[in-house]
């Protein structure tokens, strides 16, 4: 049977041969945590009565939601994660690591050809390392702390071709966000993502990461690409623990849709309050003033994505009447930034860096907006509250665009500086 690159992971991780729709129990690599989904991780994993963990090398915690802690609450939460992780001899990422994300990327634990699960949406991120890696809730999380193992439903699966060079001032981030227009938010739910073509393979691991990072806002299951001399040049510098195993799709795979894109002509894209998909061209709703501006998160805090915003930055300063707040993935990021001179760029232009985490995401803490307030920001939500305060507006771009925003007061196209950005 042609297999799709999707059904080929799971019919190895179930050992029997599966298709779309097909449901079977699989064997699984890594599981995660993060303190936002942690605490009833624990509490259903003592329900079940288990006496240990699987495998204590197969399982991490991350303290990055709520880091360091802003409350009490929250605080005792993060004592029940050390705890846990002390009890059963497994991973704790604490106060200052970073974005669970990230870590996992750099962390060598998973590699080509896993099967991944995570309590957290944006686990498919790992998908650019041609990784089945989906967000589950934190009971079947649980299961498989306990078990090794879990159910999936093969799902069906878009392939998504993708080709075309980016023009200067264009990114992964306007890229994905062009497809969620065209796809919309649940055009694809509970469906795998297949990314292909000569566009794919020009781009970055960072900028891949972007990509796969944001397949959930479509609704999709995951969002694998193949595994290039890139992925294996990454796998390498993060010492993977396995040998990867590159896995590929069959010619002939059936595929629910298959979808084209030329990138060659494409603008800046921004999304629009409060739904991800709600996409314009920047020229659409350039001169809309804002009153924040956040560079980092899961998405877009990447060294790639700090040198982009840097080299609009450098000699500039933030609008008098924006507050522009950088958070850095990680604290490997956050030191290779240090080195390269981006966060005295930043500071110099009247940024706030905050510690590395998602605080300002989620809206936790860091950088929640005032009512009324418009943000920009390139993170992955923009539905009402997703910063802290629903009766704030969240406007989703690229470093780039954002960074080009802070300095104007307003939503400005980032091509203003095509000299800085020529690649």
């Amino acid at each position: 049977m042609r297999q799709t690159i999707a059904e080929k992971i799971l019919s190895n991780h179930a050992k029997k041969e599966l298709r779309a729709g097909e449901v079977a129990i699989t064997e699984v690599d890594f599981c995660l945590g993060q303190d936002g989904t942690s605490s009833l991780i624990i509490e259903s994993f003592g329900k079940l009565g288990a006496e240990k963990v699987f495998d204590n090398s197969k399982f991490a915690m991350f303290i990055d939601h709520s880091s360091p802690s802003p409350n009490i609450g929250v605080s005792e939460i993060h004592k029940s994660m050390r705890e846990f992780a002390k009890k059963h001899s497994t991973r704790l990422f604490d106060v200052g690591s970073g974005i669970c994300h990230q870590l996992m990327l750099e962390s060598g634990a998973v590699t080509c050809g896993d099967l991944v699960l995570g309590a957290d949406s944006h686990t498919c991120t790992y998908g650019a390392l041609n990784i089945f890696s989906t967000g589950v809730g934190s009971t079947d999380l649980a299961i498989t702390l306990a078990s090794g193992k879990n159910w999936l439903k093969v799902p069906e699966t878009i392939k998504l071709v993708i080709n075309g060079k980016l023009p200067v001032g264009v990114y992964a981030k306007d890229i994905i966000l062009h497809i969620i227009k065209d796809v919309t938010s649940s055009g694809a739910n509970y469906k795998a993502l297949e990314f292909c073509g000569d566009a794919i393979k020009r781009l970055s691991l960072a900028a891949r990461f972007t990509m796969a990072n944001m397949s959930v806002e479509m609704g999709g299951k995951c969002g694998i690409f193949e595994a290039d001399e890139k992925v294996l040049k990454w796998l390498k510098s993060a010492h993977a623990r396995k040998k990867p195993s590159p896995v590929v799709a069959d010619e002939g795979a059936t595929y629910e849709n298959i979808k084209e894109y030329d990138v060659s002509n494409l603008v800046p894209q921004v999304s629009l309050p409060h739904e991800v998909d709600n996409v314009e061209p920047v020229g659409s709703v350039a001169g809309e003033r804002i009153n924040q501006a956040f560079i980092g998160t899961c998405t877009n805090g990447r060294l790639e994505d700090l040198e982009v915003a840097a080299k609009i930055l450098k000699n500039n300063l933030v609008h008098p009447g924006v507050r522009l707040v950088v958070c850095p993935a990680s604290r490997g990021v956050f030191l290779d930034a240090a080195k390269k001179g981006y966060i005295d760029i930043f500071v110099e232009a009247g940024a706030a860096v905050v510690g590395v985490g998602c605080g300002p995401c989620v809206g936790t803490h860091n950088g929640v907006p005032a009512d009324g307030e418009n943000v920009i920001s390139t993170a992955n939500r923009n539905f009402k509250g997703r910063m802290g305060n629903p009766n704030a507006r969240i406007f989703l771009a690229s470093p780039a665009t954002v960074a080009a925003s802070a300095i104007s007061g307003k939503i400005q196209d980032p091509r203003n500086f095509a000299r800085r950005l020529k690649r």
